[in-house]
């Protein structure tokens, strides 16, 4: 059950500078009164009736607060507090300052495989620990990794954004078409039931990026990047692949079948001779390797420009409807009507493309 406070926020943390927006509100720093330790403050609309097509349904947040609240692991986001109000929720979470993985590594000049599995395995330590507790995520991908601070030697890996994650119930089937084109598994585009095995496809589409600079299964577009991953096609071309081990390969190929039941779990990942090398053989060829540094600075260059230019696009989309919405009272409705678009983007065109997919196999 999730647990909500009903005093003013205000009254136990000092609210401090924006640190982004969104649809549904900001995420600000705060400072504890009692503490004076930092936290990041997300102050959520609610919405006002069944009706309304602004804000978040409690339910959402309720749903999301009980998945926190769950998982108190030092490889995820932490959640302090919760309060609310009658116009909004504001979490209390961990302040997280390290910016993305991808980025982090983006900055440097070379990375060994060892260094690299140094992150996979604290990806893999806070997913198996969210499964344990029958919690998938459902939405994997670089944007959701993230440092608590890069400036220390061995940074910390957190996870984040668990606004997609589930509580799987055994004897129960859920399905779902949200998440991210590239990284979701072939049984959500194909509506079929879903597990935490769809977490560990995700993890291995993150590897394989990782370590070669490229996305496996990427088209040009999401219905083909989609097809793609329904049809299983993707190799290991030597022109991105020649600084990698065969192990690496290996986990990777393990992650990457279509039958979920034949995926590795965490817990067999952590024990995978990539992770774990048995022999010095395994160390010592896993040490040799490297990432191909020069590839993957392009994609995280790419990929950091494909995100700016959708917030944009998105920004300059809203601001003209919004104009329009100036001249008479059913175009205001209309705008209501894309504000709750732009809240379903990540689910429309996932549905539209399976049944393009059905229609032409």
């Amino acid at each position: 059950m999730a647990l909500f406070k009903l005093q003013n926020v205000e009254d136990f943390y000092e609210i401090g500078q924006v640190l982004g927006s969104g649809h549904f509100g900001q995420v600000r720093e705060v400072c504890e009164r009692s503490s004076g330790v930092r936290w990041a403050g997300k102050f959520l609309k609610l919405r006002k009736n069944a009706s309304s097509r602004l804000g978040m349904e409690r339910k959402s947040v309720e749903k999301e607060v009980e998945i926190l609240q769950a998982l108190q692991h030092c490889n995820i986001m932490a959640l302090k507090d919760v309060f609310e109000s009658r116009a909004e929720v504001v979490l209390i979470v961990e302040l997280i300052g390290g910016g993305e993985l991808f980025d982090f590594i983006a900055e440097k000049e070379n990375l060994s495989e060892n260094e690299a599995i140094e992150f996979i395995k604290q990806i893999l330590e806070g997913v198996g620990f969210m499964h344990s507790k029958r919690i998938a995520h459902f939405d994997l991908k670089p944007e959701n990794i993230m440092l608590l601070d890069k400036e220390v030697q061995h940074p910390h890996i957190k996870v984040i954004d668990f606004g997609l994650a589930h509580f799987l119930t055994p004897g129960e089937e859920y399905r779902s078409l949200c998440g991210t084109p590239q990284y979701i598994a072939p049984e959500v585009i194909n509506y079929e039931p879903l597990g935490v095995s769809a977490d560990m496809w995700s993890i291995g589409v993150i590897t394989y990026i990782l370590l070669s600079g490229m996305s496996p299964f990427q088209g040009d577009s999401d219905e083909e990047t989609l097809r793609n991953i329904v049809e299983m096609k993707y190799e290991f071309d030597e022109q991105y692949f020649n600084q990698t081990s065969a192990m690496a390969k290996d986990f990777i190929q393990k992650l990457l079948t279509k039958d979920p039941t034949e995926r590795m779990i965490a817990e067999q990942c952590l024990l995978h001779p990539w992770i774990k090398p048995l022999t010095r053989k395994q160390r010592a060829n896993r040490s040799r390797s490297s990432i191909n540094m020069k590839n993957f600075k392009k994609f995280n260059a790419k990929r950091k420009w494909k995100m700016s230019y959708n917030m944009v696009w998105a920004c300059n989309r809203l601001c003209r409807l919004r104009l329009l919405c100036k001249t008479s009272a059913s175009q205001d409705q209309e705008l209501r009507k894309c504000e709750s678009d732009q809240e379903d983007t990540e689910t429309k065109p996932a549905s539209l493309i399976r049944r393009r997919l059905s229609s032409n196999s």
